[in-house]
């Protein structure tokens, strides 16, 4: 019976439920397409694209394994784990005799692939430009569509797509920039591949000798594709080479397992993904809770009449709550599908964005499964039926005899258990704030940022009657200055405090949320960049508008009269075990000249081969000091051992190590500088137009002021920004649709008390007043709430990570994001308030409950 009233009143009550479908709907979209993204990065497909041709692929191990052993009660536990480095892996070029010794291989092709970018200004579309040796063309197959292959060093062969794109035929002449100097090749001819042309890179093909010579790894190989001969399966002869292998570093690979060596960036974007995707979710679904369980807790709210004359004529408390969470369940099944649907193109458009911000790549081909759809809705049924379960737990459980009296007037006592929860709800979110400012590094911080934020806004959601009578208490007296509106507005936030305050929590939230967003990037930014800028003592800073900063440029700059130091730097992630360390790499000489990180222990003096430096966290992490051994894995999967010649203190600015600029880009896919910076001797008077002049005739170089370099950091932190307010701009929009829809629901309840006020002798302006004035007394408290509490948040955060309490709040942002909020609040109370006036009084007045 239940069941059939819980039909009939979804039938009939649309506009009642409106409301908790849109939340639902909202929610699983968003918890749908966090999924997917999540699932992309675990399970997404990297096609081959240049080893098309070989059925099997050799390549080097990119993984730092470990493996721990731990005493246990009735035996021992193994856990074997393994993290990606940050380039590409290399192989011994004495791998190929050994693959081409195995019964069954008809031919083994080595590859090399190395950075090598046409300096056409033709962007490609910002797709990434590798240099191979022509003799691995096969392996695509690439073959000579127009002219010839490469015979000496100083042609070249381009793919048909980038010469089309460039305008060049056989005899044009091309300039590359690879890992040396640039320089000018004779295109020799135009190659293309049956298969079509290259989607994500673009490939130019040298002679043998000229590859290795680019390379710059003698005796290496980045992979070797093996062409079975007739009769033999893929798959078996990957099972020949890998015994044939086994104890050596070479992984084999067949299918789209293949793809993951073509694209270690790729490969390396999965984890990215899936930290990502994990955290989006995350924070979705507990923001999803909160809004619903509001949501519903109104909606129950607006029926309490209609509820509790069920139980005036006789229905229990355990009838109610059945009738209750299956209407809840209806809800949330039609709203689950239909959000679940919805959740697959904002997926791909969110995909699509990060592919376009360069944060995936786009060889990394999203996901599109079932399984985050069956999550999503199962999360809303859950979270649907769990909060309507909830919210009708105090109507379902009142006597008969008060169920009436009950409906009439809202209950001025906020419940017990409710106060309990809230205070715990608080104490947890005052622990995470805590724990927060002990937090040092940013992948451990984050989360528990955005954590803190939904649990602080939880406990604002369950003491928000309590703390709406605390603020009505104090806003009493500017209230009554509006004149009858504001005693109304007063009475209204005194007598209806839970109905205010969940319209309340919603606007905490989003200001809290939207706040946190904005601002803790540029407060980890504004630190990192506050050190450099001191760190940095050169004047001036050699940059490249391109791949980088050759050597040669470099010592041009250092032989100019005047300049007394330049220091060449290069970027990359090394591994210490597994943890991954933010490394540069800085040529030595003339070192204190240019930088100083503010050492704190030993020395730059003897800083240079075989030596590191370290910050102060990482040396507090890894229980090092000057003079201890420093045991890593560089970019490319090269184990070495050095010793710290200093601890520093200006980590953020600079790093967590610092090493021997040749010791990291010997391994680095590009060991070009990404800067150098140059000191001049004092009253030498040199200046840009020296330094522009000696690097004249090389392509995309650029002298920079310090004041400019710092511009350009500035520039990339916020592109940084941009990417992480995307990552959690949708959770934000969701948000802001909660804030809309619960105002508008909170409103829509109030068409009877608006009819009685009309009757009363108020004019409609006098109530629209009221309205008004109430929708800013609302907006006041959600936003010194949402406020604190992302003052609370952003300051732990900055205690955490820079060891000061300094959030990065900007003036302009934190206006934008109260005056949007205040926007959506009076919008959603005045829109449906006008129309509410538009009918006359007696009509609502006598309306049936």
């Amino acid at each position: 019976m239940m069941l059939r009233y819980a039909l009939q009143t979804v039938r009939h009550r649309k506009a009642g439920f409106l409301g908790a479908f849109v939340a639902l709907l909202c929610a699983t979209a968003l918890i749908t397409a966090c999924g997917t993204l999540l699932e992309t990065g675990l399970r997404g497909t990297i096609r081959t694209e240049r080893y098309a041709a070989a059925p099997v692929l050799v390549s080097a191990d990119r993984m730092v394994r470990e493996t721990t052993v731990k005493e246990k009660k009735g035996g021992t536990k193994t856990k074997h784990k393994a993290k990606p480095v940050a380039e590409r892996a290399w192989l011994p070029a004495a791998t190929a005799d050994t693959v081409r010794a195995v019964p069954g291989v008809e031919r083994v092709v080595p590859e090399l692939t190395f950075q090598a970018v046409p300096l056409t200004g033709d962007s490609g579309a910002r797709r990434p430009s590798y240099g191979h040796a022509w003799s691995s063309a096969p392996l695509t197959p690439f073959t000579i569509a127009d002219g010839q292959p490469p015979r000496n060093a100083d042609e070249i062969v381009v793919e048909r797509a980038l010469a089309a794109r460039a305008g060049l035929r056989p005899g044009s002449e091309l300039t590359v920039q690879s890992t040396g100097e640039p320089r000018t090749y004779r295109v020799s001819g135009i190659a293309h591949t049956p298969r079509g042309d290259l989607t994500h890179q673009s490939a130019l093909f040298f002679s043998d000798d000229e590859a290795r010579r680019l390379s710059a790894r003698g005796g290496q190989v980045s992979a070797i594709g093996v062409l079975p001969a007739p009769g033999i399966g893929a798959t078996e002869l990957a099972a020949r080479v890998e015994r044939a292998l086994a104890g050596t570093t070479a992984q084999v690979a067949t299918g789209d397992d293949r793809g993951p060596a073509e694209f270690p960036d790729a490969a390396g974007a999965r984890t990215k993904l899936v930290s990502m995707g994990g955290a989006m979710g995350g924070t979705s679904l507990l923001v999803a809770i909160l809004v619903v369980t509001g949501t519903f807790a109104l909606s129950v709210q607006q029926r309490h009449r209609e509820l509790a004359l069920l139980r005036a004529i006789a229905a229990t408390p355990g009838q109610l709550r059945r009738m209750i969470g299956r209407e809840a369940l209806l809800v949330g099944l039609a709203a689950g599908t239909a959000g679940a649907l919805a959740g697959l193109p904002l997926a791909a458009w969110l995909h699509g964005c990060f592919v376009a911000g360069g944060v995936v790549p786009g060889a990394l081909e999203r996901t599109t499964g079932v399984l985050p759809m069956c999550a999503a809705v199962a999360a809303g049924l859950l979270g649907s039926w769990a909060a309507a379960r909830i919210t009708g737990r105090r109507i379902a459980r009142i006597r008969p005899a008060e169920a009436l009296s009950e409906a009439a007037v809202e209950r001025r006592r906020t419940g017990r258990l409710r106060a309990v929860a809230g205070t715990l709800l608080l104490a947890a979110g005052a622990v995470l704030v805590v724990v927060l400012g002990s937090l040092r590094t940013e992948p451990a911080s984050t989360p528990v940022t955005f954590l803190a934020v939904v649990v602080l806004a939880g406990a604002v959601s369950l003491l928000g009657p309590l703390l709406v009578r605390s603020a009505t208490a104090l806003l009493a007296g500017p209230l009554r200055l509006a004149g009858p509106g504001g005693h109304l507005a007063t009475a209204n936030l005194r007598g209806n405090a839970t109905r205010m305050a969940s319209a309340v929590t919603p606007l905490a939230l989003l200001i809290g949320m939207a706040c946190t967003v904005l601002f803790v990037t540029p407060t980890l930014g504004n630190a990192a960049r506050t050190q450099a800028r001191d760190g940095i003592r050169a004047d001036w800073v050699l940059s490249a508008q391109g791949p980088g900063v050759t050597r040669e440029a470099a010592e041009r700059v250092r032989r100019t009269p005047g300049v007394a130091a330049a220091t060449e730097t290069v970027h990359t992630s090394v591994r210490v075990g597994l943890a991954k360390y933010a490394a540069q790499g800085v040529t030595p000489a003339g070192l204190t000249r240019t930088w100083d990180p503010r050492v704190t222990g030993g020395t730059l003096a003897g800083f240079g081969e075989g030596t590191a430096a370290v910050s102060e966290l990482a040396a507090a992490r890894l229980g090092l000091a000057p003079g201890s051994p420093l045991t890593l894995t560089l970019g490319d999967g090269t184990p070495v051992t050095l010793t710290v010649a200093a601890v520093y203190a200006r980590g953020l600015g600079f790093g967590d190590l610092t090493l021997p600029h040749d010791l990291v880009a010997a391994h680095m896919d590009n060991p070009l500088a990404s800067g150098v910076l140059v000191a001049a001797e004092p009253g030498s008077g040199v200046g840009r137009e020296q330094l522009a002049a000696a690097v004249r005739d090389v392509p995309g170089a650029v002298v920079l002021s310090a004041a400019q370099a710092d511009g350009a950091r500035a520039e990339r932190q916020d592109a940084g920004a941009e990417i992480n307010l995307l990552a959690m701009g949708l959770v934000l929009a969701f948000t802001a649709v909660s804030v809309v829809n619960t105002l508008v629901m909170s409103t829509a309840e109030r068409f009877r008390e608006f009819a009685m006020l009309r009757l009363a002798g108020a004019e409609r302006r006098q109530v629209l007043r009221m309205l008004r004035t109430e929708a800013l007394a609302v907006l006041l408290i959600g936003t010194v709430l949402g406020s604190g509490i992302a003052l609370a948040v952003l300051t732990a955060f900055s205690v955490g990570m820079t060891g000061v309490a300094a959030p990065a709040v900007l003036p302009v942002g934190y206006a934008t994001v109260v005056g949007l909020a205040g926007l959506l609040a009076l919008a959603a109370t005045a829109l449906p308030g006008r129309v509410a006036l538009r009918v006359a009084p007696v009509e609502h007045a006598t309306a049936k409950g």
